[in-house]
């Protein structure tokens, strides 16, 4: 018998002008110890079916067709009582926003008691134990003395880990994985898809991975679904659905994966889709207001230095010096970007990265060190006049675009506010012009300016996210995982756009990202850095053929094997 059934599942979500159909007939079964991959772009449906699986659909949706069975026995009609003991204790979920699935205002400690105690019969003290080693098995540094830490005080992949954690304490028999490895690094995606397979094999869970990671899926998964607009169009092995893939979709979906073997001028198209949904007319950005930059004074030597640059965090205050706590974040690093030039950072989650980026943009003042942009000492700006003009030509895409973007305002709203905040644009009329074409640019098109970032999909928010960042035409972009939250099409389509951008207009950008193979197809230098420290500074291309540094030989062995997709995308 199948740990997991689900026959000819249909959702809807019904609206006050028409119904949108989310997952249309879908039917998947899924064997003890076996691990499904589903597979598909933003909006394809797939996280939709994890959450009607544990009865998690957000109002108003609703299953109006098929039927759902965990062991033989029927839960899509379960009342909520039943299915709230079923959570956790049968059914572990894996959410793919770690910062939206944990509680700001409690400890991990806290949390991770809280669900084991609920589920097992264990004190106080054994579920803390227990607690204690969830969270080294996932791969946290320290974890005695961070589990009394808050979800504010860890890195997004290290927030991750701790939701994994949070999913494995009851020991169930069905894990269901949305984007489990999202905002992870490669050297701990291994360690968490090793121990994943791990339970799976060891103790015969069944899983469910629901990813846009091609490699997770090629690593991972026993058997794929592909879905595409709420469909199922190809179901298989995973060596068959990616090594001789039959449906175009699937073709298209393995065309756009980056090359991690060799640098690519472009990221192919994707066909399938783009048939299917035809692009907007390009624009012109040689008269277009996107292509006007403003006047800057002229730069001798680098564009942004660096020069000894350290952050410090106090993790535990007193009033006695003596009995305080600090964590060094970013430990004397040093690097200049040249203009014009994509610098990528890579590293580990907690290595710094993300700090260092927002050293750069002001949302953090270091403790140590100087940052020079185009001449001058940002440290050393007092004044709000000053503060915006260095603002406006600094702009940043961050890695989570749920918490970045304003739930209360509509899309529209939120890319028009830098404009109208510098003044960029004359008239309400060209400021809707602009948003419309950037809403276009990225994608999205300009009927989305109209709704509300809940209504959008991870991916599509964002897209969002790099149509606000590009908004006052920025002459440094700093890119912090941009495309972790996309799928492998989308992420061809915004990476295209930015290496257009790019030479078009003269863009300058520090790219942030745990993807390497993503990194080799982006940038022309690459800086690694491990535990707040810089380990190797080298050419993109000499990074990744002959790399100096221990560490970085080790990141470039954990990537995940590419064998079955690179054969297909030369086939």
């Amino acid at each position: 018998m199948s740990v997991l059934s689900i026959n000819n599942l249909t959702v809807r979500f019904p609206g006050r002008k028409s119904t949108f159909t989310a997952v249309e007939d879908v039917s998947l079964t899924l064997e003890a110890g076996k691990i499904l991959g589903v597979v598909g772009e933003s909006g394809a449906g797939k996280s939709t079916v994890g959450n009607a699986v544990i009865g998690l659909l957000q109002e108003p949706g609703r299953i109006t067709a098929g039927e759902i069975r965990l062991d033989g026995d029927r839960i899509d009609q379960m009342p909520e009582a039943s299915l709230r003991k079923l959570r956790g204790k049968r059914i572990g979920m894996i959410f793919q926003d770690p910062l939206t699935s944990l509680d700001p205002l409690q400890t991990i400690e806290a949390q991770l008691v809280e669900t084991i105690r609920v589920h097992l019969p264990l004190s106080p003290a054994q579920a803390r134990e227990r607690a204690l080693e969830l969270l080294k098995a996932v791969g946290i540094p320290g974890a005695e003395d961070r589990l009394s830490q808050y979800p504010h005080q860890f890195s997004g992949g290290m927030r991750q880990r701790v939701v994994i954690a949070l999913a494995l304490c009851a020991e169930p028999e069905l894990i269901i994985a949305d984007e489990p490895t999202t905002a992870l690094d490669v050297s701990i995606q291994a360690q968490i898809l090793d121990l994943l397979r791990k339970l799976c094999r060891e103790r015969n869970v069944a899983m469910m991975v629901i990813t846009h990671d091609m490699g997770v899926i090629a690593e991972l998964t026993d058997q794929v679904a592909v879905m595409y607009r709420g469909k199922l169009v190809e179901l298989g092995p995973t060596a068959q659905v990616l090594g001789h893939p039959s449906h175009a979709y699937t073709k298209s979906l393995i065309s756009a994966v980056p090359r991690p073997d060799i640098k690519v001028e472009r990221f192919p198209s994707v066909s399938y889709i783009e048939e299917e949904t035809p692009p907007s007319s390009a624009i012109d950005l040689s008269t277009h207001w996107l292509g006007k930059t403003r006047s800057h004074e002229p730069v001798t030597g680098p564009l942004l230095s660096l020069s000894d640059l350290s952050m410090r965090f106090e993790t535990r205050s007193s009033v006695f010096p003596s009995r305080r706590r600090y964590f060094d974040a970013v430990k004397s690093v040093s690097f200049d970007i040249r203009e014009g030039e994509t610098f990528g950072l890579v590293g580990e989650s907690g290595s710094g990265k993300s700090t260092i980026a927002r050293l750069i943009t002001g949302l953090y003042h270091p403790t140590g060190g100087s940052i020079r942009f185009a001449g001058q000492d940002l440290t050393a700006l007092k004044e709000r006049k000053q503060i915006l003009a260095m603002r406006r030509q600094m702009q940043m895409i961050f890695q989570d675009p749920f918490s970045s973007l304003n739930a209360r305002m509509r899309v529209s709203a939120i890319v028009a506010e830098p404009i109208r905040l510098h003044r960029l644009a004359s008239s309400n009329a060209e400021v809707a012009q602009i948003v419309a074409d950037l809403l276009d640019h990225v994608g999205l098109g300009a009927a989305a300016g109209d709704k509300f970032p809940h209504e959008f999909s991870g991916g599509q928010r964002q897209r969002i996210s790099i149509a606000r960042a590009l908004a006052t035409r920025p002459r440094f972009l700093v890119c912090d995982e941009p495309t972790s939250a996309l799928d492998v099409s989308i992420q061809a389509q915004i990476l295209n756009l930015l290496k257009d951008l790019q030479q078009e207009l003269g863009l300058t950008m520090l790219f942030i990202s745990h993807d390497l193979a993503v990194i080799r197809q982006m940038c022309d230098r690459v800086a690694v850095m491990r535990n707040g420290e810089l380990c190797e500074l080298a050419d993109c291309e000499g990074l990744f053929t002959s790399p100096g540094h221990a560490y970085t030989r080790q990141l470039l062995t954990l990537m995940p094997s590419m064998e079955l997709l690179a054969a297909s995308q030369q086939g």
